[in-house]
């Protein structure tokens, strides 16, 4: 993503994979495309396709279509799931020999795109560098500065989604202070669940009871976050245990690569047997609710403090 713009300048591909995480960096690499092939007249030459109207013999045909008072056409595949062999095989066909004036875009958010040869361009999260250069800018921009904790503690409560840290700034551009200090960050930004399950982690991985309970209280007791409590420590013992890369793990297990990096990361504050015995005490609690036998809000405590004393 952090490449495309300067590659638009060289030259405009005839057919661009976006995969990633980060849905408001699809919208970016979208917009970038269509400025630089200075789309005219959208109504006629902006086609969108999604799995509500996939035709593969329509977007084919779309392709093929020359554009209306424009230079250029832009059809955009969006996170479409539904491919049969034929799709596969009649994408295949076009991409051989694709139309110059069309340039065709493929939103892959759940990579099923791989079968195609295509420019690529990363959604992925950014890295913290170039997040505290987009927060920086934003908040310049607003006549603000932010400290480099605050700075920090943005980009983890948003677990690195500029999608997520973009909502927020909008609330952080209008608080009546010039610098963004980290005390406001803790009273303004809104923590993603899945970041209290990594802060969960670490305070458990430390024996740290009372910041344990602390953030168990914050969260809400229900299926959604037993699962994600769930699979998060799934995934730290599945990590530790696993001499596969990240990438090929993620695509074992079907997760984000992303998720794997931090689970091996998290993984090393506990040992391996630590993991295999909280993995083992998963599946009895699974065992218990599914079966009725334990309430969701019981099993977390039981789960967290089964952690805390294994």
């Amino acid at each position: 993503m952090k490449t495309l713009k300067s590659r638009l300048t060289k030259k405009v591909e005839m057919c661009y994979l976006v995969q990633g995480e980060d849905i408001l960096l699809y919208d970016k690499a979208l917009a970038l495309i269509k400025s630089a092939c200075n789309l005219q007249m959208e109504d006629f030459n902006f086609v969108v396709f999604d799995d509500d109207n996939v035709d593969i013999d329509a977007i084919i045909n779309s392709c093929e279509t020359l554009p209306m008072g424009s230079d250029k056409k832009v059809v955009l595949l969006k996170n479409i799931t539904k491919i049969t062999e034929n799709f596969k095989k009649k994408l295949r066909e076009y991409l051989k020999k694709p139309v110059e004036s069309t340039c065709l875009v493929i939103f892959d958010f759940f990579n099923k795109f791989d079968f195609i040869v295509a420019e690529k361009v990363s959604a992925k999260r950014l890295d913290e560098k170039s997040l505290s250069d987009l927060i920086a800018a934003q908040l310049k921009a607003a006549n603000k500065t932010i400290t480099p904790e605050a700075c920090r503690k943005l980009i983890d409560a948003c677990c690195d989604y500029y999608s997520l840290i973009k909502n927020e700034l909008d609330k952080l551009v209008v608080v009546d202070e010039e610098e963004i200090t980290a005390s406001t960050i803790d009273q303004l930004v809104c923590k993603e669940t899945e970041f209290t399950v990594f802060e969960l982690t670490d305070a458990l991985s430390k024996r740290d009871a009372s910041r344990a309970v602390e953030l168990l209280n914050l969260m809400e007791k229900d299926t959604k976050t037993f699962n994600l409590v769930l699979n998060h420590f799934r995934r730290l013992f599945f990590a530790a245990i696993s001499d596969l890369s990240d990438k090929e793990l993620a695509d074992l297990l079907s997760v984000k690569e992303y998720a794997i990096t931090k689970a091996r990361a998290l993984g090393k504050n506990f040992s391996k047997l630590q993991l295999k015995n909280i993995y083992e005490m998963l599946n009895d609690v699974d065992f218990y609710i599914k079966n009725g036998q334990m309430q969701i809000e019981n099993a977390l405590y039981y789960l967290i403090f089964g952690v805390l004393y294994s």
